[in-house]
């Protein structure tokens, strides 16, 4: 990709505030972001605490890996400068989402420790509370499940640098949250709001 001139960018500002979308959702919004191996819930994770925010009363938006190729993100490849930018777009919408008072849930593989903590800091700029959940599956575990096949075709050759396989996946040294296989769904809803909580008290805190 060619690098972008923006001499002729300017940001434009609105005339409402994020005070002010609070006082309308009753609610500040944040961002959850679920990373993980092909295969090791972050979908279903992702799906089930959104699900229960809404039914909570709480304006949620689950911006899934898959789900945002097919439409922003779908002139990117797999190659690692297009994963970095995968997840730098993802990170850019969930500020918005969260500035505009939901809670972006991010489920995208996000294999490169350096784009997670880009997200985190863009976040931190915001003055957004942010919480890295891990789904800790083993790649053994998670080529075993394979709901997509993509492992058997990784195997077979037909995928290539596929995460886990013959590209690397940088396990989180420091997550809000670390989810290990076997745990029950609606218990993992319980962890993550818990976590997302602690994050709110925090920039609350500041």
């Amino acid at each position: 990709m060619e690098d972008p001139d923006t001499t002729n960018v300017t940001w434009h500002p609105g005339r409402v505030n994020r005070d002010d979308r609070a006082s309308c959702t009753t609610a500040r919004g944040a961002t959850i972001w679920f990373t993980g191996l092909s295969g090791s819930g972050k979908s279903t994770a992702a799906a089930a605490v959104e699900q229960r925010l809404v039914q909570q009363g709480r304006s949620a938006y689950l911006l899934d890996g898959d789900n945002m190729r097919t439409g922003l993100n779908s002139d990117l490849g797999f190659g690692r400068e297009a994963r970095m930018e995968n997840a730098r777009r993802a990170a850019e919408v969930s500020v918005m989402f969260a500035d505009a008072g939901l809670v972006a849930l991010v489920a995208l593989i996000s294999p490169y420790a350096e784009s997670r903590q880009l997200a985190r800091q863009m976040h931190e700029r915001a003055g957004l509370p942010f919480a890295e959940v891990y789904l800790a599956a083993p790649v053994d575990l998670c080529s075993t499940r394979d709901p997509k096949g993509l492992y058997a075709k990784a195997a077979a050759g037909e995928i290539a640098s596929f995460t886990g396989i013959d590209d690397p996946y940088e396990v989180p040294t420091v997550p809000e949250l670390a989810i290990e296989p076997g745990t029950p769904v609606d218990d993992v809803v319980d962890l993550v709001l818990a976590a997302l909580a602690t994050v709110e008290v925090a920039r609350d805190a500041r």
